[in-house]
């Protein structure tokens, strides 16, 4: 139990971290989506699209493994939280984009009218209107990164699985080291899903 509790606390770093720098990031891609020269957006559009559409694993592999030969250096669980942040902000910032356009016409024009500074019309007007909106689907992103922590494993970081494993390994019982880890699972991504729902109703208010 000591090893278990120790790879809980990992796994919780790594999404705690993780989520803050996928939120976080993938606000700035949003707001940078709709910039007004294509000289930002394209950019943004080809960076996004390529660490979408390529596999979390080979994003982890490389920063750990290619990114010491430039020089780069980070320890195995710093390398994988930024991993999960940087490869889950590219589909948060599709949540936020699609917040974003639900804002009535309206309020951008009513900006406007009123001669509101570019920073005070974000900040103040759309994006409280915005994030209030997508709540839910950042809430399933959660959850998506709760379940693709195990992958940090590939990297040598010990978080909930790996430390299962190891010590499965030793006591060949995997039945029950691999169970108490789905139930640990469990037990973390249904708090977060009812929390993130009653964060949703109070918005909703």
């Amino acid at each position: 139990m000591p090893h278990f509790w120790d790879g809980v606390l990992v796994t919780l770093q790594a999404l705690v971290l993780g989520s803050l720098i996928s939120f976080s990031l993938g606000l700035v891609w949003a707001i940078a989506f709709r910039a007004p020269t294509r000289f930002v957006r394209w950019p943004v559009g080809i960076v996004t699209e390529f660490i979408r559409n390529t596999p979390l694993l080979v994003q982890l592999f490389f920063l750990y493994f290619v990114l010491p030969e430039w020089g780069i250096q980070f320890s195995a669980l710093t390398t994988g939280i930024v991993a999960i942040g940087l490869h889950y902000s590219t589909y948060t910032a599709q949540v936020y984009r699609a917040g974003i356009e639900a804002v009535p016409a309206g309020q951008w024009e009513a900006a406007r009218a009123l001669s509101l500074p570019y920073r005070r019309t974000w900040t103040a007007v759309i994006l409280p209107q915005a994030i209030r909106r997508v709540i839910p689907a950042l809430g399933n992103y959660v959850i998506a990164m709760l379940k693709d922590t195990p992958l940090l494993a590939g990297i040598g970081v010990l978080e909930l699985l790996q430390r299962s494993r190891l010590e499965a390994a030793q006591t060949f019982q995997y039945t029950e080291a691999l169970t108490v880890v789905g139930v640990a699972f469990i037990v973390i991504a249904y708090p977060s899903s009812l929390l993130l729902r009653a964060l949703e109703r109070r918005l909703v208010r």
